[in-house]
């Protein structure tokens, strides 16, 4: 991360606090691409560095902020439909395959979709809208959102205030995790479809 991005976010945070924790992590979970995660390893790291900010209420703020984002994302995705996600897909310019393949990976795995697309960047920005326009039923989003916002946040949050020594080292890492868990999930797909065709070829 740059020196310049660095200071922008740390000023957010030492003006606004909490807020700028609250409503980074409400729009990037509606659907907005914010840097959430950055903003929470940031605001983790000034609780533990400076005590500015306390740990524990950066969890239930950010946790509570995530939740309600991504039930926001989804009434609009369920509301808007599918002509409100080609709208979305044009603003951002997010390419049809990355829909297309959001669409199957819910579709097959539903609701642990939503749990594990916390912890991947471009899957967590679209698994609200996504869920709602699949309408997938809302207690199930709901359970499994809130679980994996309370997963995410609290994980986040640690490594943020534990490895606060270690800034730079630590988003390297996080960034290598996140490509981990890209290549481990296609990985699973792709393993899943090579045994569905040779079953299908058995037959």
């Amino acid at each position: 991360m740059t020196s310049d991005i660095f200071d922008l976010l740390r000023h957010s945070l030492v003006q606004y606090g909490y807020w700028a924790v609250a409503v980074t992590l409400l729009l990037e979970n509606t659907g907005v691409p914010l840097p959430g995660e950055t903003i929470l390893l940031l605001a983790s790291f000034l609780a533990y560095s400076e005590h500015s900010l306390r740990l524990p209420w950066i969890i239930v703020v950010a946790t509570v902020a995530a939740t309600a984002g991504d039930n926001l994302g989804y009434l609009l995705g369920h509301r808007g439909g599918r002509p409100l996600l080609e709208r979305y897909q044009n603003i951002f310019r997010i390419r049809t395959e990355v829909l297309e393949r959001g669409e199957r990976t819910f579709a097959r795995y539903g609701a642990v979709t939503v749990f594990f697309a916390r912890f991947v960047f471009g899957l967590r920005i679209i698994a609200g809208p996504m869920a709602g326009v699949l309408r997938m039923p809302w207690r199930t989003f709901v359970l499994f959102n809130f679980l994996g916002a309370a997963l995410w946040v609290s994980a986040i949050s640690a490594a943020g205030y534990l490895f606060g020594r270690h800034w730079e080292r630590l988003l390297r890492n996080l960034e290598r995790f996140n490509i981990a868990i890209v290549v481990a999930v296609l990985a699973v797909v792709g393993y899943l479809w090579w045994r569905k065709r040779r079953n299908a070829s058995a037959r």
